[in-house]
Formats: structure tokens, sequence, C-alpha cells
């Protein structure tokens, strides 16, 4: 590092001129058709409001890499074309092989953009930046830690969660024996990233303490932090122009996204026969990106609505008696039970679905883990308004009160000044050193 970015890193700390801020994600931000990228997205064009922020990320095939770039108008883009294998490809059985003989779990491994990982080094050994942002875990094998740039990992999900949700629910002994051996090797990784990190922010205080828990060691506590999750009020707000229908349900997530689809293929076999003894005319609508064969067969059979990529859900969403979030898999926080909220919807979800959330039962949310009590909830939002309106209503003002993207943002950009003054405190890059080097357990 030169000594003329040594002292530019000596006068960011203590100050609040603005950072040079490095962002790197592998897997695209454009279209912000996911909650991941949401989520990235508006942080990153809040935080472009005060600082200098160089976005380096990829593209898919049959996306546009200019696009990004034209709606973050104030950052640096760079956009690599990158495809990652996906599961259903004929490449993965090659790529699950190839993970087993690395430390990586496949979910990361495929992840690995060798171009996009020299571009991140030759940045950060530069000195041009005072921290980069290594956004999602996949991103973490493209970003070199032992930079004398400060990385902060920010962490979405717990992603061995997932797997070991996967792994529990799964039936096949075979797939079941392949997944216990992917959450494990997860884990590890996820563990040894908030090791090497400077500092790792969480989107929950859920995920906080098993990060916590998980690595054990006291220093690395004190490193893990956890940061609210954003929501766009004025994008989404109560439409009463649209009216509403009687005995509708929607639920809105990318259907390619496991978790998303079993938590209707769920809903379809488990609990919407429940809620149609009751309420003969419920019906439901499916809606989100690329659903499968599979699901639109078992909607089809029931008659349920499968809407596949719309422009807009803020319609169906604001159409709809009652947003169903029953997810049974998944980790992180769940953007879309926000965004419902913000549109004054009363919502049932499981646990596991409104996880994270600082929501509270009876006030701004209904929770639900069996089938029939899920139903029972279900259809008593239904047939009451009242109680739908007091719902919906008290979570638009707490969304309002607390979570707009610019409050989110606005605590990341306070941590990311944190991290870049703890990096230049004596003796921090020997502590990270010993804690990166401690075996996980």
């Amino acid at each position: 590092m030169s000594a003329s970015s040594g002292v530019a890193r000596e006068q960011v700390a203590g100050s609040s001129r603005s950072l040079r801020i490095l962002w790197v994600k592998v897997g695209g931000l454009w279209p912000i058709n996911t909650g991941g990228r949401l989520r990235s997205f508006h942080t990153i064009a809040e935080l472009a409001r005060r600082h200098r922020v160089t976005v380096m990320t990829t593209h898919g095939p049959h996306e546009q890499g200019d696009e990004l770039a034209r709606n973050l108008p104030d950052c640096d883009v760079q956009s690599l074309q990158f495809n990652a294998v996906k599961s259903r490809s004929w490449r993965f059985p090659w790529a699950v092989l190839c993970s087993w003989f690395s430390r990586l779990p496949v979910d990361l491994h495929k992840y690995r953009n060798t171009a996009l990982r020299e571009k991140v080094s030759a940045a950060l050994d530069s000195g041009e930046y005072d921290l980069c942002i290594a956004d999602f875990l996949t991103t973490v094998p493209n970003v070199p830690m032992n930079t004398m740039t400060p990385v902060v990992f920010f962490s979405h999900n717990v992603e061995y969660m997932i797997w070991r949700r996967l792994c529990r629910n799964d039936s096949n002994p075979v797939r079941k024996l392949l997944l216990a051996l992917e959450w494990r090797k997860m884990r590890r990784c996820e563990i040894d990233a908030c090791r090497s990190a400077q500092l790792t922010l969480a989107v929950s205080e859920d995920d906080r303490r098993r990060f916590v828990a998980d690595g054990k060691e006291e220093e690395l506590a004190q490193r893990i932090h956890s940061i609210a999750t954003g929501v766009d009020i004025d994008f989404f707000q109560p439409r009463p122009d649209i009216p509403m229908q009687p005995d509708t349900l929607v639920f809105t997530g990318s259907m390619d996204w496991h978790p998303n689809e079993d938590a209707m293929l769920y809903f379809i076999e488990e609990i919407l026969p429940r809620v149609r003894r009751i309420v003969p005319t419920a019906t439901l609508a499916i809606v989100g990106r690329n659903p499968s064969a599979r699901l639109r067969s078992a909607a089809d059979a029931v008659g349920v609505t499968v809407t596949g990529t719309v422009v807009d859900i803020r319609s169906w969403v604001a159409a709809a008696a009652v947003y169903i979030v029953p997810l049974r898999i998944g980790g992180g926080t769940r953007l879309k039970i926000y965004e419902a909220l913000a549109m004054g919807k009363a919502v049932v979800s499981t646990t596991i679905g409104a996880e994270g959330l600082p929501l509270r039962e009876g006030q701004e949310i209904l929770r639900a883990d069996e089938p029939e009590f899920f139903a029972q909830q279900t259809v008593r939002l239904l047939r009451d308004a009242q109680e739908r309106e007091r719902l919906g209503s008290a979570g638009r003002e707490l969304m309002e009160q607390h979570f707009s993207w610019s409050s989110v943002a606005a605590d990341f950009e306070s941590h990311c000044r944190r991290a870049v003054e703890e990096h230049n405190e004596p003796g921090w890059a020997a502590q990270a050193l010993s804690l990166s080097s401690t075996t996980g357990k």
C-alpha cells in the first residue's frame, strides 16, 4: 500500500468524508427480481448518494450487463458475463463431483470466477478503496481477504441452515446423505468467512446470534452485527384504486428458488383443502418467475393461478384479501413480507417464513406452523375484514416508521465507517490472522 493511500485511510477514520467503496457481487444485481438483489440494489443506491461506489458484478447470458449501470447512474459499474451452473443443468453432476475434492460446497464452488477475482484483487491491491463489501457468501471465494483493504461480509442468509432444512425435509436417503455433507461444508465456509472479514453484517438478530454461537470465539462475536431489512415504502403502499377480491390469497416470490416452490406445493397439498372446507370459494394466486412444470401441474389440478413472470406484483397483492408465506425451508429474512405489510396487507406466515423479522404476533402478523392452524388463521382473516384492516394498518405504520431503505442504509453506512476505523487500529491484523487460522467446529 502506498504512503498516500495510508494517509487517506487515516483521514477516513474519525471523519464523515465520503468513503471509496468496492462492492462485489457474483450472480448479478439486475433485474432486481429476487429479495437479495432488491436489498443489495437499494443499499448501493443509497450509499452512492454520499460515497464513491464501484460495483463489480456478473450477469447471465440472457441479462443485459449495461442495464445495471443505467439504473445506478451514481456508481461505476463493471459487469462480467458469467453463467453459473444451474442445478437442472447437465453440467451440475460434474460440478458436484468437482466440489467433493474441494473445501467448498457445490453452491460456492460453482460461483468461482477467475476473471472477477483477478479484477477484485487488482482493485484492492491498488490502494484506491477504503472498503470492500463481499455481498453474499457466494461472492467470498472471489474476494481475497488478506489485502490491506478491509472487507465486510454482507450475509443475506445463514446459508447452511437452508441446506440443513433441505436435508431434514428430504425423504430420499441418497439425497439426504449428500445434503448432510453439503450443509456441514457450508457451515464451515460461513464461519471461515466471518473469521476472515473485518466485519460481518447479518440481516437479522437471529442470524447474528447463530453465527456467534457457531463461531464461539469472543473476539469474533464482537465483529458480527445485524442490520434491518428495508422496503421501498413509496413504491409499495396501499392501493385503494384496486378493489380487493373476497376470499383471495396471494404468494409472491421467485419460483425457481426451491424453498418457495416447496412452500406452494405444501400449501396446495396440505393447507388449501382445509381452507376450502370452510371457505369453498377461496382462491390462490402464485406470482413469480420460472415456476416448474411440477408446480403448474399441482396448481392446475386444484384451480390455483400460477402467473409466471409479471411486470409488477403490486396489482396482484393489492387485489388479494390475505398474503400467505407458508415456508418450511429458508434463512435470512423475507422481503416479501415487508412489501405486503407496506401495502397494508394482512399476513399469515410460518415461523420460518417470518424468521428474523421484528414483527409482533397478533399485532402486525399471524404465525402458524401446523397445516390445520395455518388454515384456521387464514380462514379467520378471510372472514374478518376488520381484523385484516387492523393488521394491515399496523404493518404499514411499522414500515413507515422504521424500515425505509434510507434508514436501513444509514445503519449500513455507520458499520462501514466502523470497519474502516477498526481496521486502522494497532494489532487488528494480528488478531484477524489468529482468528482466521482457528479451526471451526
